[in-house]
């Protein structure tokens, strides 16, 4: 009889969306911010005409601007 021979798989890391934004520099942020901010004014608008078909993006949406706004404030916190 042979013996099995074990696989070894390696853990897979998951980057958290908040480690990706950490990534990134603060003007980059800033403009991504940006962007969500338009997005989240479509998405509102598309809600109050009542063409907006998933309405949890919107939350969505909120939750990245908040995520990208913390990491901006902890890195201004971080250089005083």
């Amino acid at each position: 009889m042979a013996k099995k021979e074990k696989k070894v798989v390696s853990p897979v890391k998951k980057v958290s969306e908040a480690e990706k934004i950490r990534q990134l520099e603060n003007a980059t942020i800033e403009e991504k911010i940006v962007e969500l901010k338009q997005e989240l004014f479509n998405l509102r608008l598309q809600a109050a005409v009542g063409k907006l078909e998933n309405t949890a993006q919107i939350g969505k949406v909120k939750k990245q601007i908040a995520r990208m706004k913390t990491i901006l404030t902890e890195r201004a916190n971080a250089a005083e």
